[in-house]
């Protein structure tokens, strides 16, 4: 029998794939109708704009005052060295937003990104061409790296930076893709819940979950705004989303944690079949369990700490309701295997 919904359902199921180094999926579900292009369209946006990256801001070349220019030796005008100085990636090293790296190359040498790294800045793309010179020149210059979001152009650089520097347009943003489809997704008879899956590359600069994670992040901190109107705090930690994302961890069984035969048979006895069941529990009510010893319990305290997940774990409720949602789904499925 059909029922009126009084509220929207809540997703609870997520799932992450990498399909490469730099590439993942994210998968959400299920979606009352709707739902998931509401929440997936600004996501998107988000990635493009707000994921903080790194880009070249501003040059300064020897023998060379303007952009058109082109430098004797060196077989690219300068607006073609300039081009290719925007295929490379660059991260800088420390704590800093923003860096200036001086370089200098005698020929005859190709150069590379792999050329450009140093104590102060790495570089992600180093097979990235930048430039070659004979063997009669000698190649100097200064960058301005910078930390950012988004996309800044030159016009908005120039006012910031010294007259004998050439400013660049600066690509800043790590993701280069980041689409979503919408799945129909069959719940207790109903085919109109939806699935959320999203496609992120990066430039390798961010992996695409971390890329993701800075996402939520920013959609939760522009929907903070709200906190006044409502009295409430609809900005939930960023970590919580971690936690989800890290679930599988918790979903292993105890065998998978390899403790003596004395502490796993007790925790076997308590009915205790999963990480995650470990992770919820207190000390004391680890403690409390039937037969389990001072060494048991200091052995099993001293796995959960290194595998990141100490006992008593501080999770979000979200986190919390969705692990025992799952571990009972698992429980019901081996009670009847």
């Amino acid at each position: 029998m059909k029922q009126i919904s009084t509220s929207a359902h809540v997703p609870t199921e997520i799932e992450v794939k990498n399909i490469s180094k730099n590439k993942a999926q994210v998968v959400a579900y299920p979606f009352e109708s709707g739902f998931a292009v509401t929440l997936a369209h600004p996501l998107r946006r988000l990635l493009l704009s707000s994921t903080v990256g790194y880009a070249p801001t501003a040059i300064k070349i020897d023998g060379v005052t303007h952009e058109f220019d082109s430098m004797r030796g060196m077989l690219e005008d300068v607006a073609l060295f300039i081009i290719n100085l925007k295929n490379i990636r660059f991260k800088i090293k420390g704590d800093e937003n923003r860096v200036e790296v001086n370089y200098s190359f005698s020929g005859p040498k190709e150069i590379f990104g792999s050329d450009l790294t140093n104590d102060e800045v790495e570089v992600v793309t180093p097979e990235a061409y930048l430039a070659t010179i004979n063997e009669d020149a000698d190649l100097n210059f200064t960058l301005v790296i910078e930390k950012g979001i988004g996309y800044v152009p030159s016009e908005t650089i120039r006012e910031i930076v010294s007259s004998d520097y050439i400013a660049l347009d600066a690509f800043f943003t790590p993701v280069k893709k980041a689409v979503y489809e919408i799945e129909n997704i069959l719940v207790e008879d109903n085919p109109n819940f939806e699935k959320v899956v999203f496609t992120i590359e990066t430039d390798g600069l961010i992996s695409p979950v971390e890329a993701f994670k800075n996402s939520l992040e920013a959609m939760y901190n522009q929907m903070a705004v709200f906190n006044g109107v409502l009295d409430i705090d609809i900005s939930p930690k960023v970590e919580s989303q971690a936690d989800s994302i890290e679930l599988d961890k918790l979903l292993q069984t105890i065998e998978e944690l390899n403790l003596s035969a004395r502490s796993y048979n007790c925790l076997d006895r308590a009915g205790v079949k999963f990480v995650g069941e470990l992770a919820l529990m207190s000390e004391l009510e680890l403690k409390n369990l039937k037969n389990l010893g001072k060494k048991s319990l200091e052995e099993i305290s001293a796995v959960m700490e290194e595998i990141g997940f100490p006992v008593g774990a501080d999770f979000s409720t979200e986190t919390v309701e969705l692990l025992k949602k799952k571990i009972a789904d698992l429980k019901s499925s081996m009670s009847e295997e």
